[in-house]
């Protein structure tokens, strides 16, 4: 019998990027989505093309070996699925990981003891996403008590960071989806290793592509306050200054220093806190900002912008390393001036965080603002810095 892996969320991450790398490492691959439209495409579509392109140029990878379930009609046929899978994957964005918890959950149930442990593993822009996920799986409203004594002998759960940038695809490209060449996908190792704590049986799944490390913070962090962070001041500078997209956007010599002065503050963080060489990180942050700079990847400003209320949260991208770095007394006014940026992102069309925003900041005081929207404390060095900026946002849009 093949390999068999559950991917939820077939979007482009999950097509382009995910389903790739299991179809290149021997799985069939078993989407599970609940848009009637992208199932049934699949299911009446035998292949697609995954398009990466690089500076170096591009190359075209065929995927086949697939198939489709609507887990909103399906649930049942879903939960067999999960409980004769050898992975489970998703990438699905984090506020809906408590929607897939309750299918995965009844699939593991299912599970016979006697199989290796199901591999779960979230692919999300979210620190801590499958601990997040096995959160809400072994919620009792999902897996009883009892059953959670021998439960690690039939899921493994492992935490992970994905980095690729997956622009907007063209409205005419079918399942086919475009990327650009660079990727990285670390994983953690040790809930597949033999312990008190894990199966006896269990084992780390065969992905190639896969980094496997003991220590995943450092990743996590080195993409989230680099990749990210680079790429949310890039599109709200931009947004700001008219611009169309991203590379446009880093064409623009100011722009880019702002960018490049963001990571640098972040870079200081990342070689602090977790002892990468900062060599290391220096040839990182320049590749970074190559990659958001490649104009055959042109992202739309507002599609990477979108969101903000979830971008400016007390974990993300400009307030998790800026309030790191005040309390190590260290240089934040790059990190501020994008946060800035990123409370100005107001009432833009198609983005509903953005309009909650605006509402958010016309209804409160900045004091008010700051806690609900950041979740910064008052005891916080970074909290009066903050308040600042939100005094100044609010203070702009009364003029």
């Amino acid at each position: 019998m093949g390999k068999k892996a559950v991917h939820f969320g077939s979007g482009n991450i999950g097509r382009g990027f995910v389903a790739c790398f299991l179809h290149e490492s021997g799985y069939e691959v078993i989407f599970a989505d609940v848009v009637d439209k992208l199932v049934d495409s699949l299911n009446s579509t035998p292949s697609y093309n995954v398009i990466e392109r690089g500076v170096e140029g591009t190359v075209t990878k065929t995927i086949t070996n697939y198939r489709a379930i609507n887990s909103k009609h399906n649930e049942a046929e879903l939960v067999d699925e999960i409980a004769t899978a050898d992975v489970v994957t998703c990438s699905v964005g984090p506020n809906i990981l408590k929607f897939i918890a309750p299918v995965i959950a009844k699939g593991i149930d299912k599970r016979s003891n006697d199989l290796k442990p199901l591999a779960v593993i979230a692919c999300e822009n979210m620190i801590g996403a499958t601990d997040t996920l096995a959160g809400h799986i072994k919620d009792p409203k999902n897996t009883p008590d009892h059953r959670l004594e021998d439960h690690h002998e039939r899921a493994a759960y492992a935490n992970s960071a994905i980095d690729r940038i997956v622009p907007a695809q063209d409205p005419n490209a079918g399942l086919d989806v475009t990327l650009e060449k660079f990727y990285e996908w670390v994983v953690e190792e040790t809930p597949f290793k033999p312990s008190e704590n894990t199966a006896s049986n269990v084992e780390r799944p065969t992905i190639d592509g896969i980094k496997w490390v003991d220590n995943l913070l450092p990743f996590i962090e080195r993409k989230l306050f680099t990749v990210n962070t680079s790429h949310a001041t890039a599109a709200y500078f931009g947004y700001n200054r008219q611009k169309q997209t991203v590379d446009d956007a880093m064409r623009d010599k100011d722009i880019k220093s702002q960018v490049t002065a963001a990571i640098d503050e972040t870079a200081r963080l990342i070689v602090e806190k977790h002892g990468i060489p900062s060599d290391e990180q220096d040839a990182y942050k320049k590749k970074i900002i190559a990659r958001i700079s490649n104009p055959h990847l042109a992202d739309a400003v507002e599609r990477v912008g979108r969101a903000p209320l979830r971008k400016l949260g007390r974990k993300e991208r400009f307030i998790g390393p800026a309030a790191e770095l005040a309390e190590r007394g260290l240089e934040v006014s790059a990190l501020l001036a994008a946060a800035e940026m990123a409370f100005r992102f107001q009432n833009v069309e198609g983005d509903d965080e953005s309009k909650e925003l605006a509402k958010i900041m016309a209804d409160n005081s900045a004091e008010d603002v700051v806690a609900k929207v950041t979740g910064l404390q008052k005891s916080e060095k970074l909290y009066p810095k903050v308040v600042e900026i939100v005094q100044k946002v609010q203070a702009d849009s009364q003029d």
